[in-house]
């Protein structure tokens, strides 16, 4: 189990350095993925903060099929960045493969009005 844990934390810093070289200044779309859920954030590294998030934890996020949930959550976070002015950001899957539901979210994101 510990060695799972240490492949992701490697799997996680090759994508987070990739991701930091290729910013220019851009916040990052952050996608987290647990069995049950998904939350995605965009963080503005240069300060440090979270500008917007959102996650299927959330009352208003209709349940259904772990695609369209986060396909709803990539529309959601696209939507409340936009409100925050944000219309270009860099996406980090994290130590996720680019399939499934982050594709899912990505899709949606920029559907919703995001660049990346």
């Amino acid at each position: 189990m510990a060695d799972t844990a240490k492949l992701e934390r490697r799997r996680r810093a090759r994508v987070r350095m990739q991701v930091k070289r290729s910013a220019n200044g851009r916040p990052r779309l952050s996608v987290f993925r647990s069995n049950k859920y998904i939350y995605a954030q965009v963080i503005d590294d240069a300060t440090g903060a979270t500008v917007a998030a959102a996650s299927s934890i959330e009352k208003d996020v209709k349940s259904g099929s772990n695609q369209s949930v986060a396909s709803e959550i990539g529309k959601l976070v696209a939507k409340r960045a936009a409100e925050k002015g944000i219309k270009s950001v860099v996406f980090d899957r994290g130590p996720y493969l680019y399939h499934g539901r982050v594709k899912a979210l990505a899709d949606a994101a920029r559907e919703g009005g995001l660049e990346f």
